[in-house]
């Protein structure tokens, strides 16, 4: 986290995490246009709908509780099957990310390490799928910092670029979650939590 500026520690809570990553730089043109971040494949596309589109029923869901249980319970179990086809497709869609990576995650930006270097201000289309949720995301980030690693590859420091406020919210509580959990484990091994 030593690469990280000092302003980008405070804004946000970085986590140690691993995800399944695609990065790719954008072209002059691809920066300028909203469809580069379409990709190919639909399935990749479905699952991070999937995803955006269950965080911004969840405040409905709640609302629902109050008033109807029933039709709750039945609406959450409905969406537990959503949940675990959107599994399938995720692991479908990991196949062809590969396998998950240790990355520095906040909900402002990314930090991992690549076999490519790039440029500063080079803007990046990053394809990731967090775990154990499987929930695909596909972000564009501009470099920060690119170093080079004695094993031949680079640090890449990156800062989410144009994030839609729900994928925002998306990844600060996938952040929380993976927090709570790491804090969770030292207190079982009776080790600070290192914050």
């Amino acid at each position: 986290m030593s690469t990280l500026d000092e302003a980008g520690r405070r804004e946000y809570y970085r986590i140690d995490d691993s995800v399944a990553l695609e990065i790719n730089p954008l072209s002059s043109a691809d920066q300028a246009s909203q469809d580069a971040m379409h990709d190919t494949s639909t399935l990749f596309d479905l699952l991070s709908e999937l995803h955006v589109s269950e965080f911004e029923s969840q405040h409905l869901m709640r609302q629902l509780d109050e008033r109807d249980r029933v039709l709750n319970s039945f609406l959450k179990s409905l969406s537990k099957r959503i949940d675990l086809l959107g599994e399938v497709v995720a692991h479908t869609a990991l196949g062809k990310l590969g396998a998950p990576q240790p990355v520095k995650l906040s909900e402002g930006g990314i930090q991992f390490n690549s076999q490519q270097g790039f440029a500063v201000g080079e803007q990046l289309s990053i394809k990731m799928v967090l775990m154990p949720q499987a929930a695909g995301l596909m972000l564009r980030a501009r470099v920060s910092q690119c170093d080079a690693l004695a094993d031949g590859n680079f640090e890449i420091s990156s800062d989410f670029v144009n994030l839609p406020d729900a994928q925002r919210q998306l990844l600060a509580r996938h952040v929380l979650q993976r927090q709570a959990q790491h804090r969770r484990q030292a207190l079982e091994q009776g080790q600070p939590s290192g914050n």
